[in-house]
Formats: C-alpha cells, structure tokens, sequence
C-alpha cells in the first residue's frame, strides 16, 4: 500500500458501518499521511498501541496545536482556553476542579436519581403509547436532564441546549457564521447564570466553579466561562448519541440481543463493548503536534508535525481484540478507548457509563419486545456534524 498524496480524511461514514480501509492501514501502513477538511496535513495513528502512545506520551502536544492552522473537521480551531487545548500542568489545574463531580462515589449517589429521570421518561411513553422517536423522548432528555442537575441549569432551556451542542459539532450543518452566534448566545447565557450563581449560589457544580473563581482564585473568568460551557454542551453530547446507537446495535443483532435481555447481569459488559465496537466519531480531530522527532508505527513523525488518532480503528485492532469486527456482549478483552486514554481521558466517563447502564436496564425490562416501528430503514441519520448516530428513531413495543 503505497500512498504519497495525503488520503482525504474522515473516510466513509455511512450509518455505523466501519470502513474496511482502516483494517488495511493498521497491517500496511499504521501512519499514514491525511487531509482533513480544514487544516495543514496530518499523521494518522490507526493502532491500539500507536493511539495510545499519542493520547498518553508528553512528547505529543495539545498546547502546540493552538495558534496552529491545525487539522480539523471544522472552519475554525478549539478555543485556547478549553481544557482539551492544554497540556498539563495547566490542565491538570482545570480538571481538579471538577473533577469531584465526576467520582464513583458521587456517580453512585447520582444513579438513583438517574434511574428515576428514566423511569419517568418511559411513563410518559407508556401513557403516550407507541409508536414514539426514542431519540426526542429519551435518547435526549435523559443526559440533558442530568447534566442540567449536575450543573445547576434549568432543564426548561433544553432546546437551547440542543441548537448550541449542534453548533459546536458542526462541520458542514451550520455556516461559520451561524455557529459563530450561537457560541456568542450559549456565551451571554453562561455569563447570566453565572453571575447568578454569584448572587444565589447553589449546590451544584456551576456554584463550586464560581466559588474557585472568586474566592480561592483558582479560575480567571474565561477559563470559568469556558469551562461551563464545555461541560454543558460536552457533558450530554456522548450519552445523548449513543443511547439510540446502542439501540440500533442491539435491534440489529437479535441474537446478543436476546443474550442481553436473557441476563440482564451481562448490562455493565454489554455497555463496554458497545462502546468499542460503535465508531461513535465521524473521524478524528483534535491534533497533537510532536514535541520531538518520535519513531511510531514504522517512520518517524519529525517535531512540530500533526498526528490524529481513530480511536475507533484502535477499538477494532486485530492484534488486541479477537474478532474485533463482531459484537460480542460477553466480551472480556482489553480495555477500549472510546473515552480516550493519558491526560485528555474523558472526565465523564463514569457518569456515561452509568447512564448507559440505565438506559439499558430500563429499556429491557420496561418496553417489553422493543422494536423498530416499521424497519430499520425508517431510522434518519445526523448529517452535518461530528457525531455518528440517529436523529430520528421511530420504535415500538409490546402492549400491557
């Protein structure tokens, strides 16, 4: 496999089906050269190893990439404030912060409220009858909802929510200019309930941030902002698309599940390996930029070069993972990194996977014989945006 041109990157990104190229780059060519959209060109990392070098070494920078005109899937670079631009001990600083509101302990005192958000949810789906869009009346309430109590933000102001998170992962849905404005009103709305949480603070995490900002001098006010704002849009994006991601899965693999619904006790695996086997990202952006010359996967990536990773490709290895293109619930392989891995290792990750858990459980046991509502062609796909998932889901069950 010999390439000198740059390959045109993401590559094929129909449903969630997985392109059988990456197979063909992890036993050829692991680093290969691509051209994002937008952007200067790139390594990109496609094994387990060589993914989880790049997300853990400190020769390979985040920092670097700011001022860069780096590889992206958007017209314009994270902000340099956003904790996902730093390099510890900077961002080391930023996670401490809220970190807290993300423990196992705190994530288990959240599951019973969790469980009873998603309990209402599916009674109003019961009264309601089928069929009903899984994705409006559960997919997106149930992480907006949480994250809204987390945060402090009122769940009336979802929508907005909604129409701000589309923004953010736009590549091609919204023009620069409307993603610009609606930065500028998820910004003048922070900024509001910010100050509010500074008249009438509250027990939530929006309180304990404006707490570190004034009075243990902590956080600058951008850094405050900027947070919230990230944790806001960020906080609900992952469950909120694969909920109906691992509705889908499931409903086209009657056979795991049938296993699943058989033995509930198999939720917690089941959500893992789900998460590994869903290619959840349209592709990969968020560049590190080598610090040094560093040998990887077979060249030598010079300092101040690019490198991207897939991590779904990694979550595919066949060095790794036995069969790594069939969903296996009972699966008791590595580790995935569908929540990355080193510094940047998502910080909600056990509030996803709890949520995910519930999903599951509530979903099986409450919708008996859930189904498609005519077929699964009848599912619309997002477009536009770096996620991968239904925007539309049209599903039914078994009646009392």
């Amino acid at each position: 496999m010999t390439v000198t041109e740059p390959r045109a990157y993401p590559f094929a990104t129909e449903k969630l089906d997985f392109d059988p190229l990456y197979a063909a780059l992890r036993r050829e060519q692991p680093l290969c050269r691509v051209q994002l959209p937008y952007g200067e060109p790139a390594w990109l990392a496609t094994r387990y190893e060589d993914v989880k070098v790049v997300l853990g070494d400190p020769r390979f920078s985040r920092a670097a990439a700011v001022g860069r005109d780096q590889p992206r899937s958007r017209p314009y670079p994270a902000g340099a404030g956003a904790m996902i631009s730093l390099d510890p001990p900077e961002h080391s600083r930023l996670r401490r912060l809220v970190a807290k509101a993300f423990t196992m302990r705190r994530i288990d005192q959240l599951r019973p409220r969790v469980q009873q958000i998603a309990d209402g949810l599916v009674d109003t789906m019961l009264t309601e009858g089928p069929p009903t869009d899984l994705v409006r009346d559960f997919g997106l309430p149930l992480p907006i909802a949480v994250m809204c109590e987390l945060l402090g933000v009122p769940f009336e102001d979802r929508s907005d929510f909604r129409r701000w998170a589309d923004a953010y992962l736009s590549t091609s849905k919204f023009t620069r200019e409307q993603v610009a404005d609606s930065r500028a009103q998820l910004r003048e709305y922070v900024a509001a309930l910010t100050a509010e949480r500074r008249r009438e603070p509250q027990d939530d995490l929006l309180s304990a941030l404006v707490a570190a900002r004034d009075a243990e001098d902590r956080l600058s006010e951008e850094e405050l902002l900027t947070m919230a704002e990230t944790i806001l849009v960020a906080g609900h994006e992952t469950t909120a698309t694969q909920i109906p991601n691992f509705v889908y899965l499931l409903l086209t693999n009657p056979d795991q599940l049938a296993a699943l619904r058989a033995d509930l006790d198999l939720v917690p695996r089941a959500v893992e390996e789900l998460l590994r086997y869903i290619p959840a990202g349209a592709g990969s952006s968020q560049p590190r930029y080598a610090l040094e010359d560093v040998e990887l996967g077979g060249v030598t990536v010079r300092a101040g070069e690019p490198v991207v990773v897939d991590r779904s490709s990694a979550n595919r290895d066949e060095t790794v993972y036995t069969g790594p293109d069939e969903l296996d619930l009972t699966r008791k392989e590595a580790p995935h990194i569908g929540f990355g891995h080193g510094a940047h290792h998502c910080l909600g990750a056990p509030l996803a996977r709890m949520e995910l858990q519930v999903t599951l459980h509530t979903l099986l046991t409450r919708l008996p014989g859930l189904r498609f509502a005519d077929s699964a062609d009848d599912v619309v796909w997002k477009s536009g945006v770096s996620t991968r998932g239904p925007e539309r889901m049209p599903v039914t069950w078994d009646r009392a």
